[in-house]
């Protein structure tokens, strides 16, 4: 099994095995992995191919079609979870059909997606390799335990929630991470959370995340009442024409108006924006509690966009206190310098820890320079940034 290591699974090569009902485009995808260093392993036209592939050859990753005969994407996510867990990357046609499916395999298991390389050769392909080879590695590392103790932690709290109502109201981090279809409806768990305490009239709040984000994401937004009265900035990793449908998500799940991030718009209390794929999100002002919000399209940080870091350090310099900034896990060290911005500021920052990180990577590096005040499992973090928001 993979583990959160970024410096290599259990050789120096990684293993992979391609899954897709296309004989031609398993040849591309093949050619793309093997000219960036990846050794193809095995090859499968169904799901239920790959899930014999995946016990014969053992491989470090699985790159995952959606739509296949005789057994789909997400019915082998699933098998292959169940049979023998390997970290599964999804690939994804560019389209808001198929991002919905997508977030259903990564609920299924699955521990990210890249967008599917088209069948013409472009100037844009190398692009494509690049992306699709960088997407393979970070996948090949994910710790797949971290997601099942993170679920585990999910069904025992959502046990104790509908079981008994004492707790819900206690205090610690059970009160506010139980699942549910909608929070819009239902507010009684964040409630909880706010009760007998009083916040400001607003607060900011910045979440980083990437491989392995969004349930993380999600989770955290799921535990913020409205009565914490936070603005709410998301930078999740992901391409462009997905994050629309994350924002979504998010705000089934939420009692905050979650959307993607619109230029020169203003948000107040009680709203959370996604920073939309494709575009840097930046803080440019906060004036009568409302924070202005502006879209750059300069060039890739830490060969992403958006940026956790751009993000951060714009609301270091320009959004009012009191101000806090999460880093989840994920590849690479985006968000370690905007961590450090934050904590120069006097803002609290917080850093999901190794135990429910799938890949250790950017939480660990924050750490190390020293910038982190709180390390946190995924299941306490929302509280841990209620209570630094909290007035006494």
């Amino acid at each position: 099994m993979s583990t959160a290591s970024e410096s290599g699974g259990r050789g120096s090569t990684t293993r992979a095995v391609i899954v897709d009902d296309s004989r031609f485009m398993r040849t591309l995808i093949r050619r793309l992995l093997e000219e960036g260093g990846i050794e193809v392993v095995g090859e499968a036209d169904d799901g239920s191919e790959a899930v014999d592939a995946v016990v014969e050859y053992d491989p470090d990753v699985v790159t995952m079609d959606i739509e296949m005969p005789t057994m789909n994407g997400i019915e082998a996510v699933e098998a292959i979870m169940d049979e023998h867990p390997t970290p599964v990357l999804m690939l994804s046609a560019h389209a808001e059909e198929d991002a919905d499916v997508t977030f259903e395999a990564l609920d299924r298991g699955a521990v990210d997606f890249v967008t599917k390389p088209g069948g013409e050769v472009t100037s844009s392909m190398p692009q494509v390799k690049r992306e699709l080879v960088e997407k393979v590695e970070s996948a090949a590392r994910v710790d797949l335990s971290a997601n099942a103790r993170m679920s585990s932690k999910n069904a025992s709290a959502a046990t104790s929630a509908s079981t008994s109502s004492a707790e819900r109201t206690g205090a610690g981090a059970s009160g506010v991470t139980t699942s549910r279809p909608s929070r819009k409806a239902d507010s009684e768990p964040s409630a909880s959370a706010a009760a007998g305490r009083s916040y400001p009239d607003a607060g900011t709040l910045v979440i980083g995340a990437s491989t392995g984000g969004p349930n993380v994401v999600e989770r955290v937004l799921s535990g913020l009442p409205r009565a914490a009265n936070l603005r709410v900035l998301v930078v999740q990793h992901m391409p462009e024409g997905f994050t629309g449908r994350f924002s979504t998500r998010l705000d089934d799940k939420s009692e905050y108006t979650v959307q993607e991030a619109e230029e020169s718009e203003r948000i107040g209390p009680g709203e959370a924006r996604v920073a939309p794929g494709g575009h840097h999100l930046v803080v440019s002002g906060d004036r009568n509690g409302r924070l202005r919000l502006e879209l750059t399209e300069t060039e890739p940080i830490h060969g992403v966009r958006p940026a956790v870091d751009l993000v951060m350090a714009s609301a270091a310099e320009n959004a009012a206190h009191p101000l806090c900034a999460v880093l989840l896990t994920g590849m690479g060290r985006d968000g370690v310098d905007g961590m450090g911005r934050i904590a120069d500021a006097g803002g609290h920052t917080i850093a999901q820890d190794e135990a429910t990180s799938a890949i250790f990577g950017m939480p660990k590096r924050a750490i190390e320079t020293g910038s982190v005040e709180t390390v946190a499992p995924a299941e306490e973090i929302a509280e841990n940034a209620l209570q630094y928001f909290a007035e006494e």
